[in-house]
């Protein structure tokens, strides 16, 4: 694959990320919004690789910061919430491009599994920064609120999409990937 060819195809993640997490900063059940951009960080990260993951995760938690349910997490500590939202989207990239290389001899598994860990990670890193830094900003600052605000409607839409949808990623990154390796070997790239 060429470097030309990663470039663009990360760009135009990027641009459907930034798109979509626009769109799902304004949609939110509880505290914090939903995070729709999570199934292109997967197929960028599985079809270009870790950095590029990471990368897609880190654009992803920029826009976060633009959210109006940030908002109050920005005004108890920026600089929490700056980290915050650039580890929690950028390590999941990280890690569901990692699964592939990891598991070549099991492309299937290790894609479904990237979509599946990408909003368990996610929400996971959110969670233990509520529970290390922003407790006291919650209605009833008790962790089983934190959680079953979190996890009880965010999370489960979150990962049932993914769940949902990780055959149908799987399709998409074999198809990008034939015709990405098609056109790299016709043109001798």
């Amino acid at each position: 694959m060429s470097l030309v060819r990663k470039i663009v195809g990360t760009g135009i993640l990027s641009a459907i990320v930034i798109a979509l997490t626009f769109f799902s900063n304004y949609i939110s059940f509880g505290p914090v919004s939903i995070t729709l951009a999570l199934i292109p960080i997967v197929i960028g990260a599985v079809i270009y690789g870790p950095i590029t993951g990471l990368f897609l995760g880190l654009v992803n938690g920029a826009i976060v910061l633009l959210a109006p349910s940030t908002g109050i997490f920005i005004s108890h500590n920026l600089g929490i919430t700056i980290v915050l939202c650039l580890t929690k989207t950028g390590v999941a990239g990280l890690i569901a491009g990692l699964l592939p290389l990891l598991m070549k001899k099991h492309e299937k598994v290790a894609v479904i599994m990237s979509s599946i860990l990408v909003p368990i990670i996610n929400t996971g890193i959110f969670i233990l920064f509520c529970l290390g830094f922003f407790m006291d900003i919650f209605p009833e600052p008790t962790p089983s609120y934190l959680i079953m605000s979190v996890i009880g409607i965010n999370f489960i839409i979150e990962f049932a999409v993914n769940a949902i949808l990780s055959p149908t990623i799987y399709y998409i990154v074999n198809i990008v990937k034939e015709r990405i390796f098609a056109k790299g070997n016709k043109n001798g790239l």
